[in-house]
């Protein structure tokens, strides 16, 4: 009987780690997405409405499969971030006027890549 019990407070306890894995992967895409959508810069609105949408889309529509905790979702949402890496290294090195949120980028789409292989590591059939 004890084996049962710490049974059910392992699987407990990683329920409680795969939820708190989406949340925290929500709210990093939410901070990324917030980022880009306060750049405002030197850019004309075509440009910045186009720039938005090309990095903005792509999460967007991993949203409802990761409110599902669709682990697909997670998984090919990984390659949605390079869009991100990419311009926010080159806005880093070309554009010493926006260095500063370039840098939160930069950092908040690696929180983002490190919050979804989380949940793919927790959420991993045969895992621990």
């Amino acid at each position: 009987m004890p084996c049962v019990v710490a049974e059910e407070i392992s699987k407990n306890a990683a329920g409680a780690g795969r939820a708190r894995a989406a949340a925290l992967t929500l709210l990093a895409l939410l901070a990324v997405t917030s980022l880009l959508a306060a750049y405002q810069g030197e850019r004309s609105a075509v440009s910045l409405a186009l720039l938005v949408f090309l990095l903005v889309t792509p999460l967007a529509i991993a949203v409802p499969g990761m409110l599902a905790r669709n682990r697909r979702t997670f998984a090919w949402a990984t390659l949605c971030v390079t869009p991100h890496f990419i311009y926010a290294l080159t806005e880093l090195v070309a554009n010493p006027a926006i260095r500063m949120l370039a840098a939160s980028i930069l950092v908040l789409s690696l929180a983002l890549v490190v919050a979804l292989v989380a949940y793919l590591r927790l959420t991993r059939a045969g895992g621990r």
